[in-house]
């Protein structure tokens, strides 16, 4: 499917990018070719396959939480930058 010069254009202005005509020419080809690609795959008989998002079953590859005693207060306020009456000492970040 050969792209218009016009449907080039709709897609510039959405895109919200100003094209030359060297460029509307060459990206008119460049999309033509990529719609070429989507009717190739439109030929393909899908009937009877499930729609799905992934082509690999999914799996938690989280770890599982397991509580762990924290480190002392003095330790991390040790590590810290500032600290101040027991607590962490930051910057302001509103003024």
């Amino acid at each position: 499917m050969k792209l218009e010069r016009d449907a080039v254009l709709h897609i510039a202005r959405l895109a919200r990018i100003a094209l030359s005509d060297e460029e509307i020419e060459t990206f008119g080809a460049q999309l033509s070719e990529i719609i070429g690609h989507f009717d190739t795959l439109n030929a393909v008989d899908t009937e009877g396959v499930e729609p799905t998002a992934h082509t690999l079953p999914l799996r938690n590859v989280m770890v599982d939480d397991v509580s762990r005693p924290s480190l002392p207060q003095d330790e991390v306020l040790a590590l810290a930058p500032l600290a101040e009456d027991g607590y962490l000492r930051v910057r302001a970040v509103l003024e």
